[in-house]
């Protein structure tokens, strides 16, 4: 008796289920997880992170209530998944919960090796500090590579209590030049560029980080783009995305301290500067370093819909960047 079409049909139905988990199954679990080299922002606010000690002012006390709206300090990694390497730039005073956060970027974490390399841009507080937590008194750490300029080289390597790390061997001190690139691994390139700050103990520089398909600048601080011997423009049309010096909204912000003594560009002046750039340019631009008293702190000010409004960005905690 021939077996009828029904079962015919219904018996191919079950070789072609069969094939899918026995084939194709194993073949889509075998495929590698992404392993493009990535940049994540570890932290947005200015040195003394968000809220900031001593503040009693409305825009710090909403945030120590609800501490969704907290943010770290400036800080952001360079991850490559396929070496399992992995650089920071900024060792900021949050270094212990920024560490935290850089470790869910690779799963699992990376064994033995704490960082690759620390690149630091200058001597404020917010940017060097952490590095006390490589010493013995806490981690105790080996040979770590801090990439630094000149004047930060010779500041870590004479005046205590950062000395300490260098005698004990807590960190190794790498040697930086402006505009000269560092290469990291065989993918992803870091090349210093000195910027116009307030530079008390070393010079001040933004990096250009480069990985294999993308780029991006990152200039936390400095104190007038029309002070710069370089047009940001430039890096902005060249790069794939910049993190800008967004530390103040405007001129009303410190009505005690006197602007010109801690200059930044203002965002209203980068806004106005950048309104000349193309759709396209303005959309890379995400502002970062942002003091507590920052109005677009908060994602739903009026400073901030102004920022989206000029086709621009704020930086965002967490986020990833493929390179």
């Amino acid at each position: 008796m021939l077996p009828s079409s029904r079962s015919t049909r219904h018996r191919k139905t079950w070789i072609l289920v069969w094939f899918i988990v026995a084939v194709c199954r194993p073949i889509a679990a075998q495929q590698p997880p992404d392993s493009h080299p990535f940049l994540i922002v570890l932290g947005t606010a200015q040195d003394g992170g968000f809220p900031q000690a001593g503040c009693r002012r409305p825009c710090c006390q909403l945030a120590i209530r609800e501490p969704a709206r907290r943010r770290m300090v400036t800080s952001l990694a360079v991850v490559d998944p396929r070496s399992r390497q992995r650089w920071l730039i900024d060792c900021t005073p949050h270094f212990p919960a920024q560490l935290r956060l850089l470790d869910t970027a690779l799963d699992p974490a990376p064994d033995g090796v704490l960082l690759n390399g620390i690149f630091l841009t200058h001597a404020h507080f917010g940017h060097y500090t952490g590095l006390l937590h490589l010493g013995r008194e806490v981690m105790g750490a080996r040979n770590v590579a801090v990439y630094a300029m000149p004047r930060m080289t010779e500041f870590l390597r004479t005046q205590g209590p950062w000395s300490l790390l260098v005698t004990l061997h807590n960190i190794q001190l790498k040697p930086l030049r402006a505009e000269q690139p560092v290469r990291l691994g065989e993918r992803i390139k870091m090349t210093p560029l000195l910027v116009p700050h307030r530079d008390e103990f070393s010079e001040t520089v933004g990096f250009l980080i480069e990985g294999p398909t993308r780029s991006v600048v990152f200039v936390p601080d400095i104190d007038k783009w029309e002070r710069w011997n370089r047009r940001i423009e430039k890096f902005i049309v060249e790069s794939d995305r910049a993190y800008l010096d967004g530390t103040f909204y405007d001129g009303n912000e410190l009505p005690n301290r006197d602007l010109s003594q801690i200059p930044h560009p203002l965002i209203v002046e980068s806004i106005q500067r950048f309104a000349r750039l193309a759709d396209e340019q303005r959309d890379k631009i995400h502002m970062i370093h942002l003091n507590h008293t920052n109005p677009a702190m908060s994602v739903t000010s009026q400073a901030a819909r102004t920022i989206r409004a000029a086709g621009m960005h704020l930086a965002q905690q967490g986020s990833r960047y493929r390179l």
